[in-house]
């Protein structure tokens, strides 16, 4: 966690030295500056939190400071504090009037200082974090319309095709194959956009039953060949040799979970590449799924953030952004008392792992 910065404008070192005692047992980081010109001037340099601004000074005085610093839209949520010796209403009024967001009067009294500085930094510390929200909120809208339009041109595009030309009957079989698959993909997406948002408010109750986690597995397999065979990959199963493995899980959830995992994995690896699906029964209280990729890995750095809700991912050596997918499965999985890591394999590639309880599970060793 950053130090706040506390930035003391006087023209008085004495009053600066007086504000360093009284606040000497606080963790702030303090700046001083001699004059309002010095101090804008040297904003960039501070970064201050909260301003601790004098109102009387030669050259622009406090009022006019305060009023330049407000008017600069990189510093007008800094809360500024006058100190000040006026007691009249009008002229507190007028402190106020520009801009200032509180003012103590000399001389300082410590309790009241640290007390002020505190809720100021308090109201700049909410501020930051509407900002981060909004910053974020954004990020995310920017990341859905990129996973909406994707498959959406894909439609668009097929149709207008299907529309002007006069193609055979196999390609235009092909076709309506490739638009299928994008329609399938745009309401993959919509319906995660949707569990999520029941699974963030807890509405969203586990449709748990007994199913068998093999056949899922093979199921999304399956339903990826086609789009893997567009760049040439081969999707590998490395499944138990045993007939049945039957979990209680939500079986749709989990299912999209393998897709969104099987997707991504189809997404990063390169053309001639093989993709892995495994399944590893660890112990009588735990089983793994695995989804092993062949494309650059995922860089340490955001190895934990990658399953954020906000992570765009776009530092996956420039690939496309992973969109939510990888945040609807965490929560997924969570919702089932599971984990998912991601670490890089060896000699390149990605390893994608859930690790989910067999708690009800029944094996079947034939």
């Amino acid at each position: 966690m950053n130090i706040p910065s506390v930035l003391v404008i006087d023209d008085e070192p004495n009053n600066f030295d007086v504000i360093e005692a009284l606040l000497n047992d606080q963790e702030y980081e303090l700046y001083y500056s001699a004059n309002g010109e010095e101090a804008i001037a040297n904003l960039k340099t501070y970064n201050p939190d909260v301003i601790l601004l004098d109102v009387m000074m030669p050259g622009i005085d406090g009022i006019e400071t305060c009023r330049q610093i407000k008017a600069m839209s990189k510093w007008h949520a800094v809360p500024i504090i006058m100190v000040t010796a006026l007691s009249s209403k009008s002229d507190l009024a007028n402190c106020l009037k520009t801009g200032a967001d509180d003012f103590i009067s000399k001389p300082v009294n410590g309790v009241e200082l640290r007390a002020r500085v505190k809720s100021m930094l308090r109201i700049k510390q909410q501020y930051d974090n509407l900002q981060t929200m909004l910053e974020l909120r954004e990020d995310m809208v920017n990341m859905v319309v990129h996973d909406l339009r994707n498959p959406l041109t894909i439609i668009m595009f097929g149709l207008q095709l299907l529309k002007n030309h006069n193609y055979s009957q196999e390609k235009q079989n092909r076709k309506m194959e490739q638009i299928y698959g994008a329609a399938q993909r745009l309401e993959r997406l919509i319906n995660d956009l949707l569990n999520m948002a029941l699974l963030e408010s807890g509405k969203l109750r586990l449709k748990r039953k007994k199913v068998e986690i093999i056949g899922i597995i093979q199921s999304s397999i399956s339903n990826f060949e086609a789009i893997a065979a567009q760049k040439n990959q081969s999707l590998v199963s490395q499944l138990p040799e045993i007939s049945s493995f039957i979990v209680s899980v939500d079986a749709n959830l989990i299912h999209r979970t393998i897709d969104n995992l099987l997707s991504n994995a189809i997404k990063f690896s390169p053309d001639n590449s093989q993709i892995i699906v495994s399944l590893e029964i660890i112990n009588s209280d735990i089983y793994k799924i695995k989804v092993i990729d062949s494309g650059p890995g995922v860089p340490e750095a955001i190895q934990q953030k990658i399953f954020e809700k906000y992570e765009i991912g776009t530092t996956m050596l420039d690939t496309s952004q992973i969109g939510l997918g990888l945040a609807f499965c965490k929560m997924v999985v969570e919702a089932h008392n599971g984990q998912i890591t991601v670490r890089n394999n060896q000699p390149q590639g990605a390893i994608f792992e859930i690790t989910l309880p067999i708690s009800g599970s029944l094996i079947d060793n034939g």
